[in-house]
């Protein structure tokens, strides 16, 4: 495993144990109900993160709750070169039938498009990982 591939699975780990240490009721919450979680990372180009930042903090994640997704936690990773151009997020949906239906409602939304017009980010790269504890996860 690559030094970059190994760095994401590391922050992908510490993002759902610090997401789980932030909002412990949520993440219980979503377990009790057989949530899934999604762990996004996006890429930007370089200069782009810190618009990405202030669209996500200026009411995007207030837009994913509208459309039924839980925020768990965001994170930018500490180290360089992530920590230029890197946003993780971690959220959790009723189902992967939520959560697509989730992301079809969020992008027909009119707030969303004016956002994304008016603060726009090029993103190079996006991964999108679901995810289920295990029997011997904290988050079971």
């Amino acid at each position: 495993m690559g030094r970059k591939s190994g760095s994401l699975v590391a922050v992908a780990v510490g993002a759902f144990l610090a997401g789980m240490f932030v909002n412990p009721y949520r993440t219980a919450d979503a377990q009790a109900m057989n949530h899934v979680y999604e762990l996004r990372t996006y890429t930007t180009e370089e200069g782009q993160l810190p618009t990405l930042l202030a669209r996500f903090g200026g009411g995007e994640t207030a837009l994913f709750e509208k459309h039924g997704m839980t925020g768990v936690g965001y994170w930018v990773p500490v180290d360089e070169p992530e920590s230029a151009n890197t946003l993780v997020y971690l959220l959790a949906h009723e189902s992967r039938e939520a959560a697509a239906a989730s992301w079809r409602a969020f992008g027909g939304d009119p707030q969303w498009r004016t956002m994304r017009t008016a603060q726009p980010v090029t993103l190079t790269n996006l991964v999108s990982v679901f995810m289920s504890p295990t029997d011997f996860s904290p988050a079971n």
